[in-house]
């Protein structure tokens, strides 16, 4: 992004980042093999943070619920009244791929281009991560090596929380009512499980959740999770020819046929993938969970399709053992509901030209909150927040970027209460 300068002298831009600096310290890491919501104890530290930071700085109606959902609403400018409600969103958690307990954020000024040595073993190389070599002179913060950062999403969480500040200081900004939400474990694919959706009162929302500047998300992949169980057949190992079926081996013979040049790592754009992201187990009982991605329906019916045709296949290949496959749909592509009503896009276009830059539409190799709400009927693109590399060692944001979006969701709320 250029025009980094300007964006760092903006009133709100130590705001925003000391704010992100503060949140990011708090140990929020969710836990996939949780039931309860939410998943972890520390995402409850960050939640009532937050309500006591909206409660000081005159929010007057917040809730948290006994599930971890954090609900405030701001009342519209007087005379906006009858303006539409929009909603901003952003979640509480980080992801478990590597650790968030004991987050140190580094504040990097001035950012001479180079790269970042983070700790004795890891290094922040614009070589690898070229990104980086767009923001010389930008302010940039990033990790000590051995955590995430936890943009993701405590950058948009910060971005929220400034804009939210920044208008109630100047009641000559004139809005609409504002929804705001906080959500608990959407980095275990239960995000919107519990979500009071009586309780929201927007006609659309808005979640800041996305990457780099000037980028919207408005179209998503079809997630499936697929649990497959082995149970073998299981005999002494040394009586065990033509009698034993090893359940560690069924495991290992489905996970490889899934086919490589459809994972995560082979793929990009609109190509979707098989990922197997877990496997347990022993000789009698083992399991393995996939993830299925794409973003046609007709092809996500297909890969399923081909694990029903690998798990037989591996009952073929060791008799006495079986395969269970337990199939669950995690969230749906988000575009042809935001299609349909499409001045919620052409709003939030509109609020990042307002700040002067053309809009980058990308799909998401991923999914949202916003992707669960809008199927729950309100329509919720995601939005930029300035991070980068989300979810391991060598993530990073960019103070600018995270001031550009505190900039848009100002312009987007005063567009909206035109």
């Amino acid at each position: 992004m250029n025009r980094t300068i300007e964006f760092l002298s903006r009133p709100y831009a130590d705001e925003v980042m000391n704010r992100f600096v503060s949140y990011a310290k708090i140990d929020t890491q969710s836990n996939r093999h949780a039931e309860e919501t939410p998943t972890t104890k520390g995402q409850w530290d960050l939640a009532r943070t937050l309500e006591r930071e909206l409660r000081e700085m005159g929010v007057p109606d917040v809730e948290l619920d006994d599930r971890c959902y954090l609900i405030a609403r701001l009342p519209a400018s007087p005379g906006k009244e009858q303006a539409p409600c929009i909603g901003l969103m952003a979640h509480m958690d980080t992801a478990s791929d590597v650790s968030g307990s004991g987050v140190k954020p580094r504040i990097i000024r001035d950012y001479d281009g180079k790269a970042v040595q983070l700790s004795e073993q890891y290094i922040l190389d614009p070589a690898e991560f070229p990104d980086l070599a767009e923001h010389v002179d930008d302010t940039i913060i990033v990790t000590d090596g051995s955590t995430l950062l936890g943009a993701d999403d405590k950058a948009g969480v910060a971005e929220i929380m400034t804009a939210i500040a920044w208008l109630i200081k100047h009641p000559e900004l004139e809005h609409g009512p504002i929804d705001i939400y906080f959500t608990p474990d959407e980095e275990t694919g239960k995000g919107m499980d519990h979500f009071p959706l009586k309780k929201a009162r927007a006609v659309a929302c808005y979640t800041l959740d996305g990457g780099k500047a000037p980028e919207i998300e408005a179209e998503c992949f079809n997630a499936y999770a697929v649990k497959a169980e082995f149970f073998g057949k299981v005999i002494h190992i040394g009586a065990a020819r033509g009698k034993l079926a090893n359940a560690v081996a069924m495991a290992a013979s489905f996970i490889g046929m899934l086919p490589r040049s459809e994972s995560p790592e082979a793929t990009d754009s609109w190509y979707g993938y098989y990922c197997p992201i877990e496997v347990s187990g022993t000789i009698d009982h083992a399991w393995t969970e996939v993830y299925l991605r794409d973003f046609s329906s007709d092809r996500m019916q297909e890969r399923i399709a081909a694990l029903k045709a690998f798990a037989a296949a591996v009952e073929v290949q060791f008799p006495g053992g079986q395969v269970k496959l337990a199939i669950t749909q995690q969230y749906l592509n988000m575009k042809q509901k935001l299609d349909a009503q499409p001045a919620v896009l052409e709003k939030l276009e509109r609020a990042i030209k307002t700040a002067g830059f053309e809009p980058v539409m990308k799909p998401i190799r991923g999914g949202t909150d916003g992707s669960r709400l809008t199927e729950m009927g309100i329509p919720t693109p995601n939005l930029f927040t300035g991070g980068y590399n989300y979810h391991s060692r060598f993530e990073w944001a960019s103070v600018s970027e995270m001031a550009l979006a505190v900039e848009t969701i100002i312009n987007l709320v005063l567009i909206w209460a035109e």
